[in-house]
């Protein structure tokens, strides 16, 4: 179950698992309680400028979650053996205020050149540690699930360009044969990235080509593998 909400709206509760307060009104508001105790510890929820989006639906486990897990584990090991910067995946926090955006993605990439710059901020918790990211990301990745069609390919791409966003990465695992897209920065919107022979795309963000390949496991579930050069 997804639902999209207009703001402000009164109290939301969903499917019995997941209850949005009154007082959740605005990018302020949502980023506070997405920071509190009381938020869900099941769902996804995002603030899409003036929309509130939720998803309470579970995770599908080889089409989304196997998925997600086979290229984040890749991009985080990459990205950790060249010391590019922070990789962050599941449950992590991302606010831009001018896109008016606060969302989880499914990973994003915050490179050490963006601390730097100020670009991308760190947001402490009301008890320990940093919770939240406030700023642009160098890279967004999402991976389509029932509930989240028009959000990846509708909602996501506008705000995640508005926020400054330098690379958009979308995977769809849910047919057969998965489809994978980059998308970079235009003058007004991402463009595509054209495949290069091999079914190759080039990350101007990472400095690799990637391609998703799909297989078979033992027990003939499926089982992705992010491919580099």
């Amino acid at each position: 179950m997804s639902t999209t909400i207009t703001v402000p709206r009164p109290p939301i509760r969903l499917n019995g698992k997941a209850t949005i307060p009154p007082w959740v009104g605005d990018l302020e508001s949502f980023r506070e309680w997405a920071k509190s105790d009381d938020y869900p510890k099941e769902g996804r929820f995002a603030y899409l400028n003036g929309l509130l989006w939720a998803d309470v639906t579970m995770e599908q486990l080889f089409t989304h979650n196997r998925a997600k897990t086979r290229v984040t584990s890749a991009l985080d090991r990459l990205i950790a053996e060249e010391d590019l910067g922070y990789f962050f995946s599941d449950r992590a926090l991302l606010s831009h205020v001018a896109a008016g955006l606060s969302t989880e993605p499914d990973a994003f990439f915050v490179s050490y050149e963006s601390v730097e710059a100020g670009s991308a901020r760190w947001v402490e918790g009301a008890r320990e540690g940093h919770v939240e990211v406030e700023g642009t990301a160098d890279l967004a990745l999402e991976v389509v699930s029932t509930g989240s069609v028009e959000k990846d390919t509708v909602e996501l791409p506008r705000l995640y360009f508005a926020a400054g966003v330098r690379e958009y990465w979308l995977i769809d695992a849910r047919q057969e044969q998965p489809t994978f897209e980059l998308f970079r920065r235009g003058r007004s919107a991402f463009a595509a990235v054209r495949r290069q022979a091999g079914a190759w795309l080039k990350s101007a963000v990472l400095g690799r080509s990637f391609r998703l390949v799909r297989g078979t496991d033992r027990l003939r579930r499926p089982t992705y593998t992010l491919e580099m050069k």
